[in-house]
């Protein structure tokens, strides 16, 4: 029990490095935070705050891995190489990618609660 207590220590250290250091993963977090809020004052249903939830885990998840690999290749080399290129912006395209399907999930579960509120 030992050793799992102390990797779920080293775990919550990371989220708190990112937390602390990576501007993007800030950005992120603040944006999850808007979207519960806007959920919470919508009254979205289950379902909906399911896929909010999981989208936005996903781009939180995906940015902490991009800033691992990010670091990782940077402690390999400092100079520039072209491999090392293509690694950072393949993992950086990975969170574009999540962040831009979140967008689009959020704008179809949003749009048409915005809209009631806004004809009445």
């Amino acid at each position: 029990m030992t050793n799992f207590f102390k990797a779920f220590m080293d775990a919550c250290r990371g989220i708190g490095i990112m937390v602390r250091y990576e501007r993007n993963f800030k950005i992120h977090l603040l944006a999850f935070l808007l979207v519960i809020t806007l959920g919470a004052v919508l009254q979205i249903t289950s379902f909906e705050w399911v896929l909010i939830v999981l989208v936005c885990i996903l781009v939180l998840t995906l940015e902490a891995i991009n800033t691992a690999l990010e670091k990782l290749c940077n402690e390999i080399t400092l100079e520039r190489k072209e491999s090392i290129r293509h690694i950072k912006d393949v993992a950086a395209g990975a969170v574009l990618i999540a962040a831009a399907g979140a967008l689009i999930i959020a704008a179809i579960i949003f749009y048409p609660y915005l809209v009631a509120k806004t004809s009445k």
